[in-house]
């Protein structure tokens, strides 16, 4: 990938040289490569190394860690969107014979299985992976710790399920399918399972003096679905930017946005820090603002991607080391300098190119009981309906086709809104999921359930 770094200004160029030069000598990374990308391009590539005359570029790979879960996800919502698979399944229907068949693919996918986060030992992530040839290896005989579905509890093993998933259905190696069905489409020719040169080696800094020690790299056998493969900043921030806008070769914008909405059970502490998990994606509120991706380790390397769809930036950071430096702090910082530096610029306003006469006559002030809504008339034939008071429960809303809107977030996400008109057309109120919105609070006119006082309002002397 090119990248021009004149799209930015000299200011936030320095902004961001600096936050990656603080964090690789702080961090004290043997080398630290980073990516900004902005409007589906990339803007800035930085990078900082304690080898004088080899500063790596956006061409050299690094070991990504769990970044590989998100990949992996990919395949499989790929399998769903074909109608292979729900992900309501149990794994058991099409990977029979495994000790954790009884986990449904949603469930594997959040992290909300109940199954262990590591393999049996030896640490499987300095270990070769032939010594867990079989899925019972890499399972153990106490694969579940929790009950399914009602805590978020990181589980590596569950991704190599749904590695051994994808190869069941697509009868072909995991590896082979992703290049295939990922990597190629997307153009990520320097994303592989393993190193392919230029690359940087694993070191561990030894944490209480500046001296290195070389970091394995072992090939991680029926784990690789769960952290195996190797990536540069061009080839993630190429990915940063289908998981911002989906491509129909590998999966719609539709199933990415899925993929970025939360899918796992929030612990009290991870409320408090606002954070949870999607879909094969985390996720994390901070300093105001949504931040998606994943982050990723293993020995003698880290590596984080971020993005914030609201702002159209992601961050791609990686180094060579196998502890120091925060990258999940540092590519969120790196996108809250570029969004709030140089906000992304709407789109102009335009008309709508068409209007339905019967839909125009529902826009407007709406009442449900005494709070005041606002209906809107949207793009694409939708209406969105929001507090006036700027709090309670707004959503947006897609048409139907047939005069009615379906709630695509927050508490209507699924409810049905539908006008309900009198003998005479007009309209009498609006019904959402049974609640009744009228043009007046309480209107007397409208069918409001447990009727209106005859006496109408009063005050009290």
């Amino acid at each position: 990938m090119t990248t021009s770094q004149e799209e930015l200004l000299p200011s936030t160029r320095r902004a961001l040289l600096h936050r990656l030069a603080v964090a690789q000598s702080e961090g004290r990374a043997p080398s630290m490569v980073a990516a900004v990308v902005r409007e589906g391009r990339t803007v800035w590539h930085g990078a900082r190394t304690s080898v004088d005359g080899q500063v790596p570029d956006e061409n050299v790979q690094y070991r990504i860690g769990s970044i590989t879960k998100t990949f992996t996800a990919v395949l499989v919502l790929r399998l769903r969107d074909e109608g292979r698979l729900d992900l309501g399944d149990r794994l058991e229907k099409h990977l029979p014979g495994t000790s954790a068949g009884e986990a449904t693919i949603a469930e594997l996918l959040a992290h909300t299985s109940g199954l262990a986060a590591e393999s049996p030992a030896p640490w499987w992530e300095r270990s070769p992976g032939s010594l867990r040839p079989e899925l019972s290896d890499v399972l153990g005989e106490r694969p579940f710790l929790h009950p399914a579905g009602r805590r978020f509890h990181y589980s590596n093993p569950g991704y190599t399920l749904l590695g051994a998933l994808v190869e069941r259905l697509r009868g072909a190696p995991w590896e082979d399918v992703l290049r295939r069905e990922v990597l190629e489409p997307l153009a990520l020719d320097r994303t592989s399972a393993r190193p392919s040169a230029p690359h940087a080696d694993g070191w561990a800094v030894h944490p209480w003096a500046d001296v290195l020690l070389p970091e394995p790299a072992e090939d991680l056998g029926r784990m690789a679905p769960a952290g195996q493969f190797w990536s540069t900043t061009g080839d993630l921030a190429r990915f940063a930017v289908f998981l911002a806008q989906g491509d129909e070769r590998v999966l719609s914008a539709q199933t990415v946005r899925e993929m970025r909405a939360p899918a796992a059970p929030a612990e009290a502490a991870d409320v408090a820090d606002g954070v949870t998990y999607g879909l094969g994606l985390q996720i994390q509120h901070r300093d105001g603002r949504l931040l998606v991706g994943h982050s990723g380790s293993l020995p003698g390397f880290l590596a984080n991607l971020t993005l914030s769809v609201a702002d159209d930036v992601a961050a791609v950071v990686l180094a060579n080391c196998t502890s120091g430096p925060l990258l999940s702090t540092v590519g969120a910082d790196l996108v809250r300098i570029v969004a709030e530096a140089e906000p992304r610029i709407p789109e102009p306003w335009r008309p709508l190119p068409g209007v339905d006469p019967s839909a125009l006559e529902l826009a407007g002030q709406w009442y449900w009981g005494t709070y005041a809504f606002g209906l809107r008339l949207t793009g694409g034939g939708g209406v969105s309906l929001d507090p006036l008071s700027g709090k309670g429960r707004g959503a947006r809303f897609r048409a139907n086709g047939d005069g009615t809107w379906t709630g695509l977030e927050g508490y209507y996400a699924g409810e049905v809104l539908r006008p309900v008109r009198r003998a005479d057309g007009s309209v009498s109120h609006l019904d959402l999921g049974s609640f009744v919105f009228t043009r007046q609070p309480y209107d007397e006119t409208a069918e409001v359930p447990g009727g209106v006082d005859p006496e109408g309002w009063r005050g009290i002397g």
